[in-house]
């Protein structure tokens, strides 16, 4: 595999192995011992995201109970997206946006202490998502995906995203007390 680092240390590009022919493709989803090697903690958690074209997932983190997740896309295109929201981080409040499709085949790793969205760019995308921590409910916040702060370059080409209603009355990065965000020694 692959690894690429982003423009904000933590978050990894994955580019799988991928073994086709004639007769399609076989690669390796997970392997423990080689994301070990890349400082990704053990993943406890699968989950599984089918949404239409237009919609927007996001920006989702936790505070106690941050998740890292290893992202990847199954069928269809997402534009993926990681904001740092670790207190005291030198990038608190950066964000780095990544293309994945299931023709692409690339994982993209978010560590805890990062928001969490997507838009999905094609007619539909299935997103499978690996955490390293189980969801807490009561622990979850949504971070507005249109902060002007955040200023994240979404690919929208004129169309308004479609958002569920947790996700429209997200906070603004400057309105979370800094209490319910993680500290960045925590993710050292």
């Amino acid at each position: 595999m692959r690894v690429i680092e982003t423009a904000i240390p933590g978050p990894l590009l994955i580019e799988p192995e991928v073994f086709g022919d004639a007769r399609g493709y076989f690669m390796e989803l997970y392997r423990a011992n080689r994301y070990a090697e890349l400082g990704i903690p053990p993943l406890v958690q699968d989950n599984l995201s089918y949404s239409r074209f237009g919609v927007l997932r996001g920006l989702h983190l936790q505070h106690p109970h941050a998740q890292g997740k290893l992202v990847q896309v199954l069928s269809g295109e997402v534009f993926d997206v990681a904001v740092d929201v670790r207190r005291g981080s030198p990038h608190f409040g950066r964000w780095v946006g990544i293309r994945l499709s299931g023709d692409n085949k690339r994982q993209f790793w978010i560590p805890p202490g990062f928001a969490h969205g997507f838009l999905v760019t094609s007619e539909h995308a299935l997103l499978m998502y690996k955490n390293t921590e189980y969801y807490h409910p009561q622990t979850e916040l949504s971070l507005r995906w249109n902060d002007p702060e955040l200023a994240i370059t979404w690919p929208l080409q004129e169309m308004v995203p479609e958002l569920s209603a947790k996700d429209r009355e997200g906070f603004y990065l400057r309105q979370i007390p800094a209490e319910r965000l993680p500290a960045l020694e925590d993710y050292l």
